[in-house]
C-alpha cells in the first residue's frame, strides 16, 4: 500500500492545503500545520528583500501568533528532496520531536514522513 493511501484524512487535508498555497501564490514551497485543536495554518514561501522565511517556518509562526500551544502534524509541498533542519526545528519547538513532517512533491504525492 502506498504512503498516500495510508494517510490519515486530516494529514491528507494539510498536504492538499500546502499544495494549494504553493500553486495559488506561485512560490517555491507551500506548507500547512495542524495544531492541538485541529486548526490549520497555511503559508507559502516569504521572499522579501528584508525577510526570507520558508513556507513551513511561516506556517509555524502563524500558528504561534494565533495562540497554538502544540502541533499535531506539518506538511511541506516542494521540489526539494528533504526538509531543512531549520524547518524541522521550528516544528519541533512547538510540537515536539515526534511531530510528523510530511514531505510531498508538487503533485501532492507524499515522498517521506520525517520526525520534527
Amino acid at each position: 500500500m502506498s504512503e498516500a493511501a495510508q494517510l490519515d484524512p486530516e494529514d491528507r487535508k494539510i498536504v492538499t492545503l500546502a499544495r494549494s498555497a504553493r500553486a495559488r501564490n506561485g512560490v517555491a514551497e507551500g506548507a500547512a500545520v495542524r495544531d492541538e485543536t485541529g486548526r490549520t495554518y497555511v503559508a507559502g514561501t516569504v521572499a522579501l528583500d528584508s525577510l526570507r522565511l520558508s513556507a513551513l517556518r511561516t506556517a509555524v509562526a502563524m500558528a504561534v501568533a494565533s495562540g497554538a500551544k502544540s502541533l499535531e502534524a506539518a506538511a511541506v509541498v516542494t521540489e526539494a528532496e528533504t526538509v531543512s533542519d531549520e524547518d524541522r526545528a521550528a516544528v519541533r519547538d512547538l510540537g515536539g520531536a515526534g511531530t510528523p513532517v510530511l514531505l510531498a512533491g508538487p503533485d501532492g504525492t507524499v515522498r517521506a514522513t520525517l520526525p520534527a
